[in-house]
């Protein structure tokens, strides 16, 4: 231990220590004089600008400071010397007004000295203030930014702003500053000044404005890069959605990118955008960013079926909207301050409703790993980053939520950089959605690939089954002896369930032996459907048809050996058909299966009731046996004539169809007077006319020309 007395050797050391710290006190003061002259009457420094005209001047230092509202603060006498001293370069809130808010003012005694040769005219920069201001220059009004209450403006982000000051000299320089109330985020610590301002000649200033513009816009490459993706995806996925209305999933996508094109413009463009309105639009927006997501990890992760779930995500998309639009409206009366503080509370219990839901894509996830399904490693990178995303947001909201309460830092530290690339600080809120939307794209790009390998596959099949129509209805029929035959087909779609066949009987079927040279079997009819089932129904039906053909040419075996054949093949469907075996000598044999009757000139036959094809394994079919005479009109056709339908929905109905044989028309005619009125179905008609002895037979077929697919 040192003795508490100093040895006389060290007295000369002592002087010469004391002589040379006052000494460098009484310099430092005379240094100190030179830039901040006392001002009276008070001891008020005073910022002394030299050479002022070349370059600009940081206003940095002591500013006077005093909370509360006068307009006398602004006069150049007023006495401020009992003022306090903030800085200008953070808010007061962290110079030891924690959350403060309402009005104060800044003053700083400035004397400016021009460099020669230079005009006494200046501009200032007063970069980011809390909230709205006034700017006052030796008791004049210079400008503002935002408006004052009773009617306050505030924005959402503020970009740095440009004042002319004119010829300067001595004087004072005064800020009005107005705080709007806290929300439930604020953490309590800004207020009035975030920087210092900068003043210097009008063209210095805008020097440096456009500086710091540049500054901003390099620091923010990436956030527009990741914005021109996010409008991409938008484009692209609701224009692919548009084309194909199944791709949910591109829907979905669309709709996740829209939110954070919003927000953007809405908070990080610098656009003089009021906060109310921007914090209050993007509630709604960052609630669609949410509900969004979760059905796109429902459609990637195929949980679409668990209707249990889906009922429940479904309630808290709802939750999540109602409270983001509430919470919206809740920052309108904020500058009421008779409803400050219930507002703040409501916000608060809002957030917090918003910030629970955030836990639903960790509940898809473990949904599907219960559910043990097995998909590709890019459909699990969107629901694990889709986790990570959203649980890292939701941490940080609620770090940030009461933090001028809780005093949580921690909700900052997962705001703040982790790391640059070329000078855009990237952040793990940052990372997590890029990792996220990449993520996304790829298992969009992924699924799309796999639907069009699908859709190559399903269009494939279409193109075989229409290849096998045209087998089935060629475009030339044989000519039936003693007859005129016409035929129409006009599918309603690219392939039909309409059929009908002519086939000669020339030598005879094997168990009846043969009959006269010139026999002709027909057969009409109709499968139930359309599409690719159909036409696979009909190929089963002509192929059977001209199978049993070569044993019997009975119309009602021909039927019931059908009927055997289609039962329990069909799907829960049916086919209507009529055959008829037609002799050269007019003579006709006929057996229905549930289809409409046929026209003779202008009269529909009465014909025994039947049931279609392929509904009970053993129905039993009757013959109607007539004769067709010279010049007579026989028509057979598919329901789709008689139910064609017009715009008003009025079918065109037996009475229409009287009329129409009436005209003995053709086959294309029938059908075509059909197709005018409205098709709603398949149609095919065949017509029959008994022609004179030595007239030449003739047959002609019209039916659309597929082309290829």
């Amino acid at each position: 231990m040192l003795s508490r007395r100093l040895p006389a050797a060290f007295l000369p050391v002592l002087v010469v220590l004391v002589v040379f710290v006052l000494g460098a006190a009484s310099a430092g003061a005379q240094a100190s004089s030179s830039l901040n002259a006392p001002h009276s009457p008070g001891s008020v420094p005073t910022l002394v600008l030299a050479g002022l005209g070349k370059g600009t001047v940081p206003l940095d230092g002591l500013w006077q400071f005093h909370l509360g509202d006068d307009s006398a603060w602004a006069a150049q006498d007023w006495d401020d010397s009992n003022w306090e001293q903030l800085t200008a370069d953070q808010g007061w809130g962290a110079q030891g007004h924690d959350s403060y808010q309402g009005y104060a003012w800044y003053r700083r005694h400035i004397r400016v000295v021009t460099a020669a040769g230079e005009t006494p005219d200046f501009a200032l920069l007063v970069p980011m203030v809390e909230d709205a201001y006034d700017l006052y220059w030796n008791g004049v009004l210079v400008g503002s930014y935002g408006r004052m209450p009773p009617h306050p403006v505030w924005y959402y982000h503020p970009p740095p702003y440009t004042f002319g000051l004119g010829p300067m000299r001595d004087g004072v320089l005064a800020v009005r500053v107005w705080k709007a109330p806290l929300s439930s985020f604020d953490a309590g610590t800004l207020g009035g000044f975030e920087e210092v301002p900068i003043l210097g000649s009008p063209r210095d200033i805008a020097a440096a404005k456009a500086v710091g513009d540049y500054a901003w816009m390099r620091s923010h490459q990436l956030a527009f890069a990741v914005l021109f993706l996010y409008v991409l995806v938008v484009v692209l996925g609701f224009v692919g959605w548009l084309r194909d209305r199944s791709q949910w999933v591109l829907f979905w996508m669309a709709a996740y990118c829209v939110s954070p094109i919003f927000t953007t413009f809405l908070g990080g463009m610098r656009l003089p955008i009021s906060y109310p309105i921007a914090i209050g639009s993007e509630q709604p927006m960052f609630a669609l960013l949410d509900i969004s997501l979760w059905f796109l990890v429902i459609t990637l992760l195929q949980l679409g079926d668990r209707r249990r779930l889906i009922h429940w995500i479904q309630i808290a998309a709802f939750v999540d909207m109602a409270a983001s639009i509430l919470d919206a409206f809740v920052t309108l009366p904020l500058t009421n301050q008779s409803l400050q503080t219930q507002a703040q509370i409501a916000d608060g219990i809002l957030t917090g409703i918003v910030t629970i839901v955030e836990i639903i894509p960790l509940i898809l996830l473990a949904a599907a790993l219960r559910g043990r399904k097995r998909f590709d490693s890019e459909r699990w990178a969107v629901a694990i980053f889709a986790c990570i995303a959203q649980g890292i947001e939701a941490l940080q909201t609620t770090a940030e939520q009461g933090e001028r309460f809780t005093h949580w830092t921690w909700g900052n530290r997962i705001g703040d950089p982790m790391f640059t690339v070329l000078g855009n600080a990237v952040t793990l809120v940052t990372a997590s959605r890029i990792l996220l939307l990449l993520s996304l794209i790829y298992a969009v790009y992924r699924n799309s690939v796999e639907t069009r390998r699908r859709q190559g596959a399903i269009e494939q099949e279409f193109k075989n089954a229409r290849e096998l129509q045209q087998v089935l209805v060629p475009e030339e029929f044989p000519a039936v002896p003693g007859f005129a035959i016409t035929t129409a087909y006009r599918p309603a779609a690219e392939v039909g369930g309409d059929f009908f066949q002519i086939i000669p009987l020339e030598g005879g079927p094997l168990e009846t032996g043969p009959h006269e040279d010139g026999s002709t079997l027909l057969i009409l009819g109709d499968v139930s459907g359309k599409g690719l089932r159909a036409a696979m129904a009909v190929s089963l039906i002509v192929g059977a048809t001209r199978m049993i053909a070569e044993y019997t040419s009975n119309p009602a075996e021909i039927l019931a050996g059908l009927n055997r054949r289609l039962h329990g093949r069909l799907s829960g469907g049916f086919a209507t058909a009529i055959a008829m075996r037609l002799d050269r000598n007019g003579n006709c044999t006929l057996a229905t299966a549930g289809h409409p009757a046929p026209f003779l000139n202008q009269r529909g036959l009465e014909l025994p009731g039947a049931l279609p094809l392929g509904i009970a394994p053993y129905a039993d079919y009757e013959e109607y046996c007539f004769k067709l005479q010279v010049g007579d009109h026989f028509a057979l056709y598919t329901d789709g004539l008689l139910e064609a339908r017009n715009a008003s929905g009025e079918l065109y109905g037996f009475e229409r169809l009287e009329k129409l044989f009436a005209t003995r028309p053709d086959a294309t005619q029938a059908t075509e007077a059909a197709i005018r009125f409205g098709q709603d179905d398949d149609i095919t008609v065949l017509t029959l006319t008994r022609l004179a002895h030595l007239e030449e037979s003739s047959a002609s077929h019209s039916a659309p020309r597929l082309a290829p697919v």
